[in-house]
């Protein structure tokens, strides 16, 4: 028999059922024309064929390959996103469905519940964010700070090319249509009628079309009541940097919220001290008061491959990337913030010596808590087993071996990893995990905005400390997996509502 809670939530369900039923529904809108040309029109045709001839239709053949229909009302800002993610061919670095990985709706959730869009939509900037959280550059405009002449632009470089695409945030009734605020991607551009190719994402309202570039700037010129703040257009292209080996969780992780919190609420207080005399006292103030799940905030990708893909050797890219690691590591030990946080964190404990048998942490837990290529391959049903192996001549690296079970199917993975036991002159010799959770606080140290230490009172201790933590003379590896931290944590409390994505420049 069925309990009462869900006899009562089956009843709300067929309540909600009955509700959607009895509300008229609708096959498609007419296009408002003019404004609009139809895109499949004899003129919407004729105005891709120009357009095609003169080069301003680069980028829609590898959006029209991706395109999607938003699943929601309301996800036509994940859909849009979603849609152009796919054209750059960027990867999610997690897997969709099956074995597969794609952008999809469903995925874009770092910045914002999905229950929360599905009822309220989502906003210039939270798209922006996400857009950041998936790996893309992005440039991110209010109409405040543009022109059309900046619209028009900027538009042009993007259609003529196959790196860059424009989505624009905009208000439909300025375009004679039904509705309010809406996210679409801009397909291409005809230079001799001044037209724009809207690539609809809610193609079961209104089918692609042409719509005259001053007219969409108009609509783009619009207030989302949501916010208070003009609406924009964004330019999403791909990353041209290398992956970054460190990144921050999503803006949504419990360990970003209790970092946020001692950033503005505690370390205000702990930094106008008067009892703080030296660096060392103020570092053991500092480190004392971090949240518990601190260290989370900062995680460590992994290099994953199934076996049967690369058989016992790793690709180049997948040896190369584990050496970088390892350089990386070696500059964070090389820090004096980092001997003053060992100390602090070691003080206390024995020494051991520097072998090559290291804590290990078990792999399914290293899977569930990294962002790493198929990571989502590893499970609780994995055994694993452990073995050294030279690569490139660069010294000895662990490769960690085991099965696992997916959908089903038992599959081999490796996962390839340099020793990170280091011996360093001012330290003791020791062997720790990957990456030490003195590393993940001096990484963490190191990211904090500079303006973090600016309520230091004493200027001497004060200039003492910002030269202990700038980022000016660090190693350039050390030094870029810092400046993508910096911009991470800017972007995550954007994240909060704060709606600061956008760059400030046109």
């Amino acid at each position: 028999m069925a309990s009462k809670s869900s006899s009562q939530g089956e009843s709300k369900g067929q309540a909600a059922a009955a509700a959607a039923a009895a509300v008229p529904s609708l096959y498609g809108r007419v296009l408002p024309s003019p404004p609009a040309v139809e895109f499949a029109s004899p003129e919407g045709r004729r105005l891709f064929s120009e357009a095609l001839e003169a080069g301003t239709m680069q980028g829609f053949f590898s959006l029209i390959s991706c395109f999607q229909t938003q699943s929601e009302p309301a996800f036509c800002g994940l859909a849009t996103l979603s849609v152009v993610l796919n054209a750059l061919r960027i990867d999610p670095g997690r897997r969709w469905k099956g074995p597969w990985r794609w952008f999809d709706e469903s995925m874009l959730d770092c910045c914002e519940h999905l229950d929360k869009v599905r009822s309220h939509g989502i906003t210039f900037g939270k798209v922006a964010c996400l857009a950041h959280c998936a790996g893309a550059d992005v440039r991110a405009f209010r109409a405040g700070q543009v022109t059309v002449d900046d619209l028009r632009r900027h538009l042009v470089r993007c259609v003529s090319s196959l790196d860059c695409h424009l989505i624009a945030s905009y208000h439909r009734k300025l375009l004679g249509q039904t509705g309010t605020g809406h996210f679409s991607p801009i397909g291409g551009y005809h230079a001799g009628k001044d037209m724009a190719l809207i690539l609809d994402v809610a193609r079961f309202k209104y089918p692609p079309h042409w719509v005259p570039l001053p007219l969409l700037w108009e609509a783009i010129n619009t207030i989302d009541e949501a916010t208070g703040l003009l609406r924009g257009f964004m330019l999403i292209s791909r990353n041209t940097t290398a992956p970054s080996l460190i990144y921050a969780v999503n803006c949504r992780d419990e360990s970003w919220k209790s970092v946020e919190k001692y950033c503005t609420e505690d370390l205000p207080n702990l930094l106008k001290d008067d009892n703080v005399e030296n660096v060392l006292t103020l570092l053991s103030r500092l480190v004392k008061h971090l949240p518990p799940n601190a260290g989370n905030l900062i995680k460590w990708t992994i290099e994953v491959r199934r076996q049967e893909e690369v058989g016992s050797n790793f690709s180049k890219d997948a040896d190369g990337r584990p050496i970088l690691k390892e350089k990386v590591l070696q500059q964070i030990h090389d820090t004096k913030l980092f001997q003053l946080v060992h100390e602090l964190q070691y003080a206390k404990q024995p020494c051991c010596s520097c072998t090559s048998s290291r804590e290990k942490d078990p792999l399914s837990h290293i899977a569930a808590s990294v962002c790493c290529q198929e990571a989502a391959l590893l499970n609780e049903n994995l055994s694993s087993r452990d073995g050294c192996v030279q690569v490139n001549g660069e010294g000895l690296k662990t490769v960690t071996t085991g099965k696992v079970e997916s959908e089903g199917n038992e599959q081999g993975v490796d996962r390839l990893s340099p020793e990170t036991c280091f011996c360093n002159s001012n330290l003791s010799n020791e062997s720790v995990k990957y990456p030490s959770s003195t590393d993940i606080l001096t990484v963490l140290l190191l990211s904090l905005h500079p303006n973090t230490w600016s309520g230091i009172e004493d200027k001497k201790l004060k200039d003492e400390f910002l030269s202990l933590v700038s980022a000016d003379n660090l190693p350039d590896a050390l030094k870029r997996e810092i400046m993508h931290l910096r911009r991470r944590l800017r972007y995550l409390k954007a994240c909060n509502g704060l709606e600061a994505c956008e760059d400030p420049v046109p």
